[in-house]
């Protein structure tokens, strides 16, 4: 009776992760290699892969705070006291983080056509 993929995946779940260790372990010893995380190499031309997520920075409100206000308002949940502090603090300030680039780009162009500066990190 030949062990299959299914099984050995079940009695990996069913290991404890000192059991795991012992066995990644005794893996490299037996075939002479060593087990390392994935690394995503560099593009040829020495470029980075593009973010998958990034940061939305104000970097100046503009003119016309009280727009930008009532945006950053919206798109982060916080009253509007709040957002205001937040476009009147210390710039450049993260208004959101950690989104996808997708929305990332919508937030950044409803508050360029609000008249603010952002930046995308």
């Amino acid at each position: 009776m030949a062990i299959t993929k299914d099984d050995i995946i079940k009695a990996l779940e069913e290991m404890k992760l000192t059991e795991l260790n012992d066995l990644v372990k005794a893996i490299e010893d037996h075939f002479g290699v060593v087990a390392a995380a994935a690394v995503a190499a560099p593009a040829a031309g020495g470029a980075a892969a593009a973010p998958t997520e990034v940061n939305v920075m104000l970097t100046n409100p503009g003119g016309n705070k009280v727009s930008v206000i009532k945006i950053v308002k919206e798109i982060t949940g916080l009253g509007l006291m709040d957002a205001k502090k937040l476009v009147d603090g210390e710039l450049p300030v993260a208004i959101k983080e950690n989104v996808k680039v997708e929305e990332a780009e919508e937030i950044k162009k409803q508050l360029m056509e609000a008249g603010a500066s952002v930046d995308l990190k």
